[in-house]
């Protein structure tokens, strides 16, 4: 019998029901893996040989492929994950044939105070430690191959300083002469730690580096996180390593991994890591767990290697995009469907009645601080303003030619008036909608959405791209800025609106897709700006280029690729049990 989750954290539900997991081996043979297909790592998470099971399915048709996304959340986030496995489950108590695929967790949340993303209440994703502490080492290998760039650049131009090009010649090396005020890359590791946002490095005489600016940005955005979410197998991985752009010399010109000599070693360091990660819902489904989050400052998807298998595998597939659907599903839309070819048979969108209260008027969040108590208390008009969120991101999925689901993640603390207001007014937007309790009581809970999603697959779409690759950069960015966020315009910065130009008279880059980096808590750049904001301009204040991933990645407001930890965060409650040595305390 489950823990209830009114009385009781996420990790004691986790633990009480890891107690009844079914090993690897169990989830492979239900899944139809053949024994080399299974990679154990443990008793209970296993990774699974992408390259085997695709050729030996390449004939079998494709499941139904679904995409969950979310409306603009708080600084808690939404559920998405939770929907998600919720979903899961679901189909699952339907009988069907279904698969999750979540992305990893990153550290820096899970020590934050937004917690490790396995879901929660009755709709998780087990064993809760192994997932929420390094997995399989994915990330670890992310980190070393980013960081032996970063090693392999500043040792290159230590040398090409105190060496002269007789020197540098008789050992082999070309002086590629790089500028060290134009660096594209920082060092990463994954904890939110802005003090190291901004360093210096190389301090001390000749033989301790090169003295530059410098600085860190959490692992999961780095460019070799985005190559992992979108490589199609270990070629395709190759290939874009050594397009990776590190820096550029003092003439302009890109200094790429592959002129460092280092992209066959950091691809190396992920040939493991290409390989999905299984595990399992609380109710047995599985669960593939594979590449990042933070669609904020990253491509936020898991990988397209985890969805070919689940389509494979499963009868129906259900994928994660990061964040609310301006970001996340803009980005599955117009940049991982594109690259991996794949088209979706549903989307859906996930609001809460308390998300909807903070588009609607009520007072803001703050991590590490207990709701307001509005939040837990009925208020219609609330809900009724902040439904224009809903509404508005509705909208954002049907340019795409699709009609989302959307899930009206409940909390026991929802009135039945509050969720018949946002039944009504997403039906009026022409939505499906679907109330669903999994939070509270798993896949039981999560029926009426499994059934809307099933009918949903049933319907044929239009599924569009937003723009083509041959439209000009800065149209693209105009056009997501509009169409998405509900802009009136786009403004630049000198340094922005200089690369633009660069890159719109480089045909190389102009085929290249356009990844967006924004606040998730807001459809404008300003993150404290609620609902569906009117009369603004998107700020763009950098465009950076990740040409082994394929895309440029414009940078709107003030966000950064380092997160900060807040005061009261997580890790004040995560300790082991030193008897037994388990974990207590993750969410």
């Amino acid at each position: 019998m489950a823990l209830d989750p009114t009385k009781h954290a996420d990790w004691e539900i986790a633990e009480e029901a890891e107690s009844r997991m079914k090993t690897v081996y169990q989830l492979g043979e239900e899944l139809g893996l053949e024994k080399e297909e299974l990679l154990p790592y443990g008793h209970y998470v296993a990774k699974v040989d992408y390259k085997k099971v695709l050729e030996r399915l390449k004939d079998k048709p494709d499941g139904k492929y679904i995409d969950v996304t979310a409306i603009t959340p708080t600084p808690l986030g939404e559920g998405k994950s939770t929907s998600l496995v919720g979903l899961v489950q679901g189909l699952g108590k339907r009988g069907k044939n279904v698969i999750g695929a979540i992305r990893q967790p990153s550290g820096g949340p899970t020590m934050n105070v937004k917690g490790s993303a396995a879901g929660g209440g009755l709709a998780q994703c087990i064993p809760l430690t192994e997932f929420s502490l390094g997995l399989t080492g994915d990330i670890n290998a992310v980190m070393n191959a980013h960081n032996l760039a970063m090693v392999a650049l500043t040792s290159r131009m230590q040398h090409e300083f105190n060496y002269s090009d007789n020197y540098l010649k008789k050992i082999g090396l070309k002086r590629l002469d790089i500028d060290p005020r134009n660096v594209e890359m920082k060092w990463i590791m994954d904890f939110c730690a802005q003090a190291l946002r901004n360093i210096t490095i190389g301090r001390g005489g000749k033989m301790d580096g090169f003295m530059m600016d410098s600085g860190f940005a959490i692992a999961v955005s780095s460019e070799i996180m985005a190559i992992l979410a979108v490589s199609n197998d270990l070629k395709d991985m190759r290939e874009r390593m050594g397009k990776i752009v590190v820096a550029y010399d003092k003439k302009g010109n890109p200094v790429t991994t592959a002129d460092l000599e280092v992209d066959g070693a950091m691809t190396a360091w992920m040939v493991q890591a290409l390989n999905p990660n299984l595990m399992q819902t609380l109710e047995g489904q599985p669960c593939f767990v594979h590449a990042g989050p933070f669609a904020n400052i990253a491509i936020g998807q898991n990988s397209i290697v985890a969805d070919r298998v689940g389509l494979k595998l499963g009868d129906y597939l259900v994928t994660e995009s990061g964040f609310a659907a301006d970001i996340g599903f803009e980005k599955f839309w117009n940049i991982k469907c594109r690259i991996s070819g794949l088209k979706p048979h549903c989307a859906v969108l996930v609001a809460t009645i308390r998300a909807l209260k903070c588009h609607g008027g009520a007072p803001l969040p703050v991590p590490g601080k207990p709701l307001d108590p509005g939040y837990s208390q009925e208020n219609i008009p609330w809900v009724e303003k902040g439904c224009e969120n809903l509404i508005h991101l509705i909208n954002v999925i049907k340019k795409s030619g699709m009609s989302p689901v959307v899930c009206i993640n409940a909390f026991h603390t929802d009135t039945d008036k509050e969720i018949e207001t946002v039944r009504r007014l997403a039906e009026e937007a022409g939505a499906r909608v679907a109330l669903s309790k999994h939070w509270q009581y798993g896949g039981d809970g999560a029926l009426e959405l499994a059934d809307a999603v099933i009918e949903a697959c049933e319907e044929k779409n239009e599924f569009k791209f937003l723009y083509e690759l041959e439209t000009p950069l800065r149209k693209r960015i105009e056009l997501i800025a509009k169409e998405v966020y509900g802009a009136d315009g786009v403004e630049y910065s000198p340094e922005a609106m200089e690369k633009a130009k660069r890159m719109e008279a480089d045909p190389e880059l102009q085929k290249l897709g356009t990844c967006m980096v924004k606040t998730h808590l807001s459809l404008t750049d300003n993150p404290v700006l609620k609902g569906v904001p009117k009369g603004w301009k998107l700020f763009v204040r950098d465009i950076l280029t990740y040409k082994g991933a394929g895309f440029v990645v414009p940078v709107a407001g003030s966000i950064s690729l380092m997160p900060g930890t807040g005061s009261n965060p997580a890790f004040r409650r995560i300790d082991v049990d030193v008897e037994t040595g388990k974990v207590k305390g993750l969410f």
